[in-house]
């Protein structure tokens, strides 16, 4: 049987994995074995984030209505309840996006919420 040689195929694997490694500390974006094992680690943090990022999005929207409803006067929850009786279907990014932005805007659904809450 004849010898054969890692050829091209090996080659390409090895550029390929290197080439994800670009920008890595020390031997991580140099020698294979050592890149090899920081990419594998790399894209499992990359998947575990892609989900983690909407989370954290969420805990920051709460975290902006919850101040923005504080200075209105109500918490964040009996905001959310009185949004939901008000019959005000709106999601937590554009109510956070609302409290940045225009106060007044915001103010007025605060006053719709406490309305609703006491009705």
């Amino acid at each position: 049987m004849p010898r054969v040689k890692g050829g091209y195929v090996s080659r390409r694997r090895r550029k390929k994995v290197l080439k994800l490694a670009k920008g890595y500390f020390g031997s991580k974006h140099k020698l294979f074995k050592v890149a090899q094992q920081q990419v594998f680690k790399s894209l499992m943090y990359a998947y575990r984030d892609r989900r983690q990022k909407k989370r954290d999005f969420r805990k920051l929207w709460i975290t902006r209505i919850n101040a923005a409803a504080r200075t209105n006067g109500l918490s964040y929850s009996r905001l959310m309840h009185g949004l939901k009786v008000a019959g005000i279907d709106i999601n937590r990014k554009m109510l956070a996006e609302i409290a940045v932005t225009d106060e007044k805007a915001f103010a007025e659904l605060a006053t719709k919420a406490k309305d609703s809450l006491n009705a």
